[in-house]
Order: C-alpha cells, then sequence, then structure tokens
C-alpha cells in the first residue's frame, strides 16, 4: 500500500529541529497495517497554500491510498492544518476525529483542543494528527481495522472479506 506521511510544521520546516512525528507514523502504521507500506514523506511549514498543494500531489499526482498529516490542528492563528484538509476533502469522516480526540483525553486533558480530521479524496482516505509524537500514536493505534476497510472501500474493492 502506498502511504504518505505530511508533516506540518514551521521549525521542522526551517531546519530550527528535526522531525519526530513524522518517523512515528510510520512506526505505528507498521504495526497496525498487516501488509508491506510504501512511504511518501513531505515537510511543509504550517501554510494552507502549501498543504493544499501537498495533499493534492500525493492523493491525485502520487496515488496515495492514505494521507496522514501530523501538526497544524490546535488553535494557534498558524495551525491551518484541517482549513487546508477541509478545501481538498470530498466527504468528511467526523468519526476518525471524534475517536481520536477521545483517545486523547484519556492521557492528555487538553485534547478537545484538538481539531483533527479525516477525509476522503478520491481513492485517497487523509487523516489529520496532531503534532507530538505521543499524540500520534494515542490517535492512531487500533485503527488499523478501519484503515484497511477505508482503503479497500476507495480502492473499489468491496467485496465482504
Amino acid at each position: 500500500m502506498k502511504v504518505a506521511r505530511l508533516t506540518i510544521s514551521d521549525r521542522a520546516s526551517a531546519g530550527q529541529y528535526s522531525d519526530e512525528s513524522g518517523p512515528e507514523i510510520e512506526r505505528v502504521l507498521q504495526e497496525e497495517l498487516s501488509e508491506p507500506l510504501e512511504f511518501e514523506r513531505m515537510l511543509v511549514p504550517d501554510e494552507s497554500p502549501l498543504i493544499f498543494r501537498a495533499l493534492i500531489r500525493l492523493s491525485d499526482e502520487l496515488d496515495c491510498a492514505l494521507i496522514v498529516t501530523t501538526g497544524g490542528t490546535g488553535i494557534s492563528p498558524r495551525d491551518v492544518t484541517p482549513e487546508a484538509t477541509r478545501l481538498v476533502i470530498e466527504k468528511e469522516l467526523p468519526g476518525f476525529g471524534e475517536l481520536m480526540r477521545q483517545r486523547s483525553f484519556q492521557h492528555t486533558p487538553t485534547a478537545p483542543l484538538s481539531r483533527a480530521l479525516a477525509g476522503v479524496r478520491g481513492r485517497s482516505l487523509i487523516i489529520n494528527l496532531p503534532g507530538k509524537p505521543k499524540a500520534v500514536r494515542e490517535c492512531l493505534s487500533g485503527l488499523g481495522p478501519a484503515l484497511r476497510e477505508a482503503v479497500r472501500h476507495l480502492s473499489g474493492d468491496l467485496s465482504h472479506g
């Protein structure tokens, strides 16, 4: 399966610190999904047009079945990932955001401040995650069955099984 991880961070894109959340996405997805994964990796600053273009490229040009973003889901003025994602997706899947906030809240009392969301563009499932590695693991862990089922449906495989 072709999977993309898109890290959205002003500081990481400027080289002020290394991206730790992107690699954590890969580790968790390797644990959750029971098939070989081919990763596309991108890093952009918190700029809506750059996020928008990256998501379009990963979905439409690189045909990634799953696109997972990290960063930019909070409430600070520079946090624009959900807004950029909403411009790209055709269908929103609110259950992912609800579940991720619920899981995170068990460990982090500020989890309700996350605006992480998920949706579909063409044959791609796009999921926004918070920017901390700990939050990446909390949000993605246990989602393997839902991710596999979503990708199966988006690929056109409607068989039961």
